[in-house]
């Protein structure tokens, strides 16, 4: 949906999709990374990866707007985003609004994997976190000055390690999170492992960065015997993540090694977090967006930018390509896609056994108990294959699943017709009015259908004046 750019624009010889979409309102807006010609003659050329910025009415068909930020051979006419202090080599990028920031001009908040070097040595991988008021105007957070496009040791964020600092970017119960990959052959404690891994920074104020890192996810492979370099599975460029309020999903590229440069792919995996910390596959070892074939924009290799939206019944998850078994020799590259599925439906639950009871008991869900007391929750389901043969039965429990009067037995809410938001209504308290504050809810499939059912989601959100929040 994003394509290279003609002869002379600064993303000619690449679109480098380590960026981010959010819907602001009736637009979506998408940040990347333009990559230069000159990086095909200069392989360490920091200069020639710069942010740039691209918008869409339906997140479909994309406009570059000539910004007139940022001079570019000799004329301001592109839609490279402003960067201060300059200049600043930025690889990898993921963006977050924050529209209720009490400091305007903190509302956009950026991790960007930039390099620091020691003496001579090669380059490595760190964070740089910037602010914006606009999305288009950005500074560091830090009073530094970047020295041909690196950052100063004095400066950094960071401690001084290889950190590919800008796979995800998210905000966890007050706390930030800036995910990304560690160096390739680190050794850890009891549990040797090897290759990327999904490695993680932390920051109260997105200024101040934590000294110590947390480790979000490694494969089963990684664990054991070293593998040689490039040969192995691993995790690739941390994760992206789609916050939905009390689980994260995201996005991980999924290095599929092979003991030749020419076999090795990526391809993307699905990942879960419950509490912001630590990540887990659903189902292990499964890809969720294969690699293109040979010939196609997205051959050889994807690469997650953190990019999610429900647009009607789809949700859309934008993603760049990379192929891998180029390695330094750089090709033109990259370009945005677009996935679809219908909406919400990663995965399902579904009966086991259709001659057997089945059922399932979710966590202790929690009310919003800041919301007043005439806005009602409402629960929601998203599920197919219901009929009158094949029901969904919902019973509240409490936190030690002893069912709750009005709510379970003879007055269990039944649900006989799917779709994607679905009301779900008790026969004493239709309009949810008086959910419990915290509560379980067990689920029974039923009918002799029962089979056909599938249940992808359950929504909880709030009432007011006929406008669900």
């Amino acid at each position: 949906v994003v394509r290279r750019g003609t002869a002379g624009t600064p993303d000619e010889f690449g679109v480098q999709f380590y960026g981010s979409v959010i819907r602001d309102k009736d637009r979506f807006r998408m940040w990347y990374v333009a990559v230069d010609r000159e990086l095909q003659r200069d392989p360490g050329c920091v200069r020639c990866l710069r942010p740039a910025y691209a918008e869409s009415p339906d997140g479909i068909h994309w406009i570059k707007p000539e910004l007139g930020l940022v001079e570019y051979q000799g004329n301001n006419r592109n839609n490279l985003l402003q960067i201060e202090p300059a200049p600043l080599g930025i690889i990898n990028l993921k963006v977050l609004d924050e529209p209720d920031d009490p400091d305007a001009t903190r509302r956009y908040k950026m991790s960007a994997q930039t390099w620091w070097r020691e003496g001579r040595g090669r380059g490595r991988g760190t964070l740089a976190p910037l602010f914006s008021s606009d999305g288009l105007r950005w500074r560091l957070a830090v009073d530094a000055k970047p020295v041909r496009g690196l950052l100063p040791l004095e400066n950094l964020v960071l401690p001084r390690h290889h950190f590919e600092a800008a796979g995800g970017l998210y905000k966890w119960k007050g706390v930030y999170f800036a995910s990304g990959q560690s160096s390739r052959n680190y050794r850890h404690g009891t549990g040797n492992y090897t290759g990327r891994e999904v490695l993680m920074h932390r920051s109260r104020d997105f200024g101040q960065w934590s000294r110590t890192a947390s480790i979000g996810f490694r494969r089963d492979e990684q664990y054991g015997n070293p593998f040689p370099h490039d040969a192995g599975k691993e995790t690739h460029e941390g994760v992206s993540v789609w916050h939905r309020g009390n689980v994260l999903i995201g996005l991980s590229g999924m290095w599929q090694g092979a003991g030749h440069k020419k076999d090795v792919t990526i391809d993307l995996g699905l990942l879960v977090s419950n509490d912001g910390v630590h990540f887990r596959e659903p189902i292990r070892d499964w890809i969720f967006l294969q690699h293109g074939e040979d010939g196609k924009w997205d051959e050889g290799g994807l690469l997650q930018g953190q990019g999610f939206a429900n647009v009607g019944d789809k949700t859309l998850i934008w993603y760049g390509s990379w192929d891998p078994r180029v390695g330094t020799n750089y090709q033109p590259r990259g370009g945005v896609g677009l996935a679809t599925l219908p909406r919400d439906r990663f995965g399902a639950l579904a009966v086991r056994t259709s001659d057997q009871p089945a059922e399932f008991v979710s966590g202790v869900l929690q009310a919003d108990a800041s919301r007043p007391a005439t806005v009602r929750q409402r629960l929601y389901v998203n599920a197919d294959g219901l009929s009158q043969d094949a029901r969904l039965r919902f019973e509240l429990l409490d936190e030690q699943e002893h069912p709750l009067a009005g709510f379970s037995g003879e007055h269990a809410a039944i649900v006989d017709e799917g779709g994607f938001r679905t009301p779900v209504s008790w026969q004493t308290n239709r309009d949810n009015a008086h959910l419990p504050a915290r509560f379980r809810l067990r689920v029974s499939f039923e009918g002799k259908q029962r089979d056909r059912v599938r249940f992808y989601a359950a929504y909880m959100s709030s009432k007011t004046g006929g406008v669900h929040e």
